[in-house]
């Protein structure tokens, strides 16, 4: 027998974009909801991690430089939490010396993009496959 198997419908991924520049959260939330996410956004680590706490987030994008809680800390914080531990973050960012890439690999970083060569699909393409 044929059984026609039931529609699933799927939830939509939600990223979280961290940033303390309103351009680049608008730019990069315009990009993600595009391709089909939800987003949500904060202005910087400690602000992220106050939504973490009560929002169902799938991945993180965030900046490296920011007031308050920077992305090092802001990943390493997450990386530190047991409910969070395996939440994939995204850097993005403007420090590009192998130090900064270094630090976030140590800090847990699962990718690290450079804003200097920033490319909507490599984007996309890092964040489908960490998700």
């Amino acid at each position: 027998a044929n059984f026609a198997a039931a529609p699933t419908v799927a939830r939509r991924r939600r990223v979280m974009v961290v940033d303390d520049s309103l351009m680049t959260r608008m730019l990069e939330r315009g990009i993600l909801e595009a391709a089909g996410y939800d987003t949500v956004v904060a202005s910087d680590g400690a602000e992220a991690l106050g939504l973490l706490a009560r929002e169902a987030i799938d991945l993180v994008v965030s900046d490296v430089e920011m007031p308050r809680l920077d992305g090092f800390d802001l990943t390493a914080a997450i990386r530190r939490d047991e409910r969070l531990r395996h939440l994939p973050v995204v850097l993005v960012t403007s420090l590009e010396s192998p130090e900064h890439r270094e630090r976030g690999v140590t800090a847990g970083a699962d990718a690290y993009l450079s804003k200097g060569t920033f490319d909507q699909g490599h984007l996309l393409d890092t964040i489908g496959r960490l998700l």
